[in-house]
């Protein structure tokens, strides 16, 4: 699973890379105004999605694949983490100043992330297996049902895991000045905009 782990961080890493780079040569159809309520959107959207990384993560911790961690976010969803990390995915899209390119980095993230779960899944019901899937039937794969809700009566949390996720979290704010610096070379010509987008 370690190995799978590593994998999807690279696969990951690398749709947001070249998304980006995609997003780069594109130009919003959005009036200024627009496109500014949209950034701001856009940063309530990764801050979300980054306080729900490390919601998630405190929660389970480090114990995914030894037991069935059932309170907290994932009373809620079996994968919080993905719900959250595809929220940050619209908020990072939405740095181009554009709907469609916020609509389709969230898109593109959920889906990329249903091949994975569809995996983690038989791994955990190979590893946890009847209360793994007494889990599944409970709670929903992806959309959240906050109707669900459970606290746990105390939490455990591993420092490194928390670290590790807080860092990947502040990674994601890099999206802001990087779009802010491909709108400014854009408008001084030094980077051309191929095509414009809503």
């Amino acid at each position: 699973m370690a190995d799978f782990q590593a994998i999807r961080r690279i696969v990951m890493t690398l749709l947001f890379v070249a998304l980006a780079g995609l997003l780069a040569f594109g130009g919003p159809l959005l009036g200024l105004s627009a496109q500014q309520g949209l950034r701001i959107g856009g940063v309530a959207l990764i801050a979300a999605g980054i306080v729900g990384r490390l919601w998630s993560i405190v929660h389970i911790g480090g114990r995914k694949s030894l037991e069935v961690v059932q309170t907290g976010p994932y009373s809620i969803t079996r994968n919080p983490l993905y719900v959250s990390s595809t929220v940050a995915a619209a908020g990072i899209g939405a740095q181009a100043g554009s709907v469609t390119a916020a609509l389709l980095a969230g898109l593109l993230c959920a889906l990329a992330f249903q091949f994975v779960i569809r995996f983690e899944e038989n791994y955990l019901i190979g590893e946890l297996g009847e209360a793994y899937r007494d889990y599944m039937h409970r709670v929903p794969r992806f959309w959240p049902n906050p109707s669900l809700y459970r606290d746990p009566d105390t939490l455990c949390v591993d420092p490194r895991i928390l670290r590790r996720t807080l860092r990947d979290g502040v990674l994601l704010l890099a999206a802001i000045p990087f779009f802010g610096l491909i709108g400014a070379a854009q408008q001084a010509g030094f980077v051309p905009v191929l095509f414009r987008f809503w």
